[in-house]
């Protein structure tokens, strides 16, 4: 099955075995790395389960979801050594959640979606696999330069001035908006017109393909080389409803400060578009664009590494929340 894949484990583009020359350019630095990790899924040797349990006492990147860090010697990835700084995040797959299998894919295939039909900014990232077969997330860390230094970064957590150790372990959603969020853009980004439609275009297409955990630190802002500051990439977005019943917002409040917008409408995102500053043509303009796209989208479903059942439930909630959005 490994060494037998039809298409793409990175852009999902048929007739390929491995990852495909764009694939390798945009991800691995165009090395020709193996779609297959060098180590045993950790459940199956315990050689190397010693081997990422030291790896993830050392990765500083927060969340839930176990984390791991890669670097790149000559073609082959490895895990990385201490004082060692890592080129990518490996997410293998999680525990407790339904469907559970399918976390890498699901998250690999929406990373694709915004990036192919959408043209949001994503991390490059891909799928890969274990040797006994389990798949894997992996991204290339985009906030580190080519020379290895790295750019700075602020995760909105930080901007917000919000903590666990103050805020409580409810810290990265509490009492927030996304329209609070676009508060923290408008202050800190000058080129706040640019940033802000890309921060509109990341709001609608999680609503539409129900990410429920769009929270603080899945938003950051990036340093450029000019020394100011734009929206990183996107990342960590995937169709939680296909794994948990969650609500449709990470935040309380939803859109709007005075947190009146729990299920939103069509009319609602236009008028939230045009409350954080967008000119109302340029609000209808990019609306559109995610009403038009069900072919393009189901043609990704199909060609991903999601398994029947998960493919089928993708697309239910697809097309549930893309009624919505069309409905005047």
């Amino acid at each position: 099955m490994l060494r037998d894949l039809q298409r793409c484990p990175g852009t999902l583009k048929e007739g390929f075995s491995t990852y495909s020359p764009s694939c390798r350019r945009k991800v691995f630095y165009n090395k020709k790395v193996d779609h297959v990790l060098p180590y045993k899924h950790p459940n199956f040797s315990e050689e190397d389960q010693e081997k990422f349990l030291e790896n993830r006492s050392r990765i500083s990147i927060s969340g839930v979801q176990e984390k791991l860090s890669l670097t790149l010697e000559k073609n082959k990835l490895r895990l990385t050594r201490q004082s060692e700084q890592g080129r990518y995040i490996l997410k293998p797959i999680p525990r407790d959640l339904k469907l559970v299998d399918q976390v890498p894919a699901n998250e690999h295939l929406t990373m694709q979606i915004a990036q192919q039909i959408y043209g949001i900014k994503t991390a490059a990232n891909a799928l890969i696999f274990f040797q006994t077969g389990e798949q894997a997330y992996i991204t290339k860390r985009f906030d580190v330069r080519e020379d290895g230094l790295k750019w700075a970064k602020e995760d909105f957590a930080s901007l917000a001035g919000r903590s666990r150790d103050f805020d409580g372990s409810n810290y990265k959603y509490g009492d927030m908006s996304y329209q609070e969020l676009a508060v923290i853009i408008q202050k800190y980004v000058g080129a706040y017109q640019i940033e802000i439609e890309k921060f509109y275009k990341l709001i609608l297409f999680n609503f539409l393909f129900s990410n429920g955990d769009a929270h603080l630190k899945n938003f950051s802002l990036l340093e450029t080389e000019q020394g100011d500051y734009i929206l990183s990439p996107a990342y960590d977005l995937l169709n939680t409803r296909l794994h948990v019943s969650d609500t449709v917002f990470a935040f309380k409040k939803g859109l709007f400060d005075d947190g009146s917008v729990q299920n939103p409408t069509r009319k609602d995102f236009l008028k939230f578009g045009k409350a954080i500053g967008i000119k109302e043509s340029r609000v209808m303009k990019i609306y559109a664009t995610f009403l038009n796209h069900r072919a393009d989208v189901y043609s990704l479903i199909k060609r991903s590494f999601l398994n029947n059942k998960a493919k089928n439930g993708y697309i239910i909630h697809f097309n549930t929340r893309l009624k919505i959005l069309s409905k005047k």
